[in-house]
């Protein structure tokens, strides 16, 4: 293996362990002896890539939040008007709570640390403006193109839209039995955007 896919793989490696650690034991209880432990690396290889357990953990969450701009614009791409990409887009939280359950605990880590670290707060809050501006340039372009109502308020709608994510997400990690919270989810997207819809006159 070349020296550069070694370290790409030791990086990799790296971001995995420390999403599981964190999700266990939190981010203060995770300490980069055992991220080194679970990942199969040195400490001395966790310095090469990261300089603080912090920068490890604030890559971790960027690229968490990153990866939903991908799928949003592929949603975007994909679909014939604005409210079936929504309606695609709605898909993707229903997959949290089915495909990726196991991976929700970290949410719940990334919102704690952003309550008390500036730095996380920072890189959180900026994602969640971005999306939240993100949707409500979608919707303005759905009242433009005729999919979703004049009379809509985009940017009251696309807080609407975070919220709820935020809040179907939070519900499923504090009661994960009290309901099948993917199919919550889904209903519950489906309720909002149905609201948004144009009515034929």
């Amino acid at each position: 293996m070349h020296t550069q896919q070694r370290s790409e793989t030791t990086r990799a490696q790296l971001l995995k362990a420390a999403e599981a650690c964190f999700s266990i034991s939190g981010y203060d209880g995770a300490s980069i002896a055992d991220i080194c432990q679970r990942a199969g690396v040195s400490k001395g290889a966790f310095y090469h890539h990261f300089p603080t357990k912090q920068a490890l953990f604030l890559e971790l969450l960027s690229r968490w939040l990153e990866g939903l701009d991908t799928q949003i614009a592929r949603a975007r791409q994909d679909a014939p008007n604005v409210l079936v990409a929504l309606q695609t887009i709605a898909g993707m939280v229903h997959q949290v709570f089915t495909l990726d359950k196991g991976r929700l605990p970290i949410f719940l880590v990334f919102w704690m640390q952003a309550a008390r670290d500036p730095e996380a707060w920072a890189v959180t809050i900026g994602h969640y403006r971005h999306y939240q501006a993100l949707f409500a340039a979608m919707i303005a372009e759905g009242i433009a193109e005729g999919s979703i109502a004049p009379t809509v308020d985009a940017d009251a709608a696309a807080q609407a839209l975070v919220s709820l994510g935020v809040g179907l997400i939070m519900q499923g990690l504090l009661d994960p039995k009290g309901a099948d919270w993917g199919r919550v989810a889904e209903n519950s997207v489906r309720i909002l955007l149905d609201g948004l819809r144009r009515r034929a006159s």
